[in-house]
């Protein structure tokens, strides 16, 4: 098996503890930068469904503002927001290369995409159980955790797998600016050096994270959904 793998995977062998470690850096990349867009995105997201004209929290100049500031942070190729953020990243991390300089960017690219991933989801809520909830005395915040959340269950796990892919998308490509992780593993050594079995080593270890994303938010969305 080893002499196979030899066969196919030369250049990977010679490199397998950078690979691993490229492995290794790349799901830091995904759990601290998905952690924190998870948060800040949901916050985000449900913010926008209460404040928005006739929600239960009516909030016209709120809602606005944060809606633009939403669409400002979509609009930015991320290749571009990756250099336009890092003297803010440097500020907050200390550098601006590495897993540490990615986090700032990742999380600024993983937000706005999930704010409105997490809003389209809570706008699925049956309109007829808020009003009920609303009748019976209960308060916003009740309402959100009780109505919104609990019956978007499903949904915002369909958003949440959606994002988390997309991040994984953005972690290669912070790569092209020395982030490390996959993305880095496969420029400098698949592309700069020509060696292909990288790049394909690279890439199966993608299709293999992502499918286990997907398979595994396809069943919770499922286990929730109505």
């Amino acid at each position: 098996m080893q002499e196979i793998l030899t066969d196919i995977f030369p250049n990977l062998i010679s490199k397998w503890p950078d690979f691993i470690g490229s492995i290794h850096d790349t799901f830091i990349m995904v759990i601290w930068a998905g952690g924190i867009g998870f948060v800040f995105g949901l916050t985000f997201g449900i913010i926008l469904t209460v404040t928005k004209p006739g929600g239960i929290l009516e909030n016209r100049p709120l809602f606005q503002f944060l809606d633009k500031i939403t669409n400002l942070f979509r609009s930015i190729p991320f290749i571009i927001l990756l250099t336009a953020v890092m003297p803010l990243t440097r500020l907050i991390m200390g550098t601006a290369i590495g897993v540490p300089g990615a986090i700032v960017p990742l999380v600024l690219g993983s937000v706005p995409f999930f704010t409105r991933q997490v809003q389209s989801a809570l706008a699925q809520t049956d309109e007829g159980l808020i009003e009920a909830a609303e009748s019976m005395g209960s308060s916003p915040w009740e309402i959100i955790t009780r109505v919104y959340l609990r019956e978007s269950i499903g949904p915002l796990a369909r958003a949440t797998t959606i994002t988390a892919i997309s991040l994984l998308g953005l972690t290669a490509m912070a790569g092209a600016v020395g982030a490390g992780g996959l993305g880095d593993f496969a420029i400098r050594y698949g592309h700069d050096r020509n060696m292909q079995d990288i790049t394909w080593a690279t890439v199966i270890v993608l299709v293999a994270a992502v499918s286990i994303v997907q398979i595994t938010g396809d069943t919770i969305a499922k286990k929730n959904s109505h």
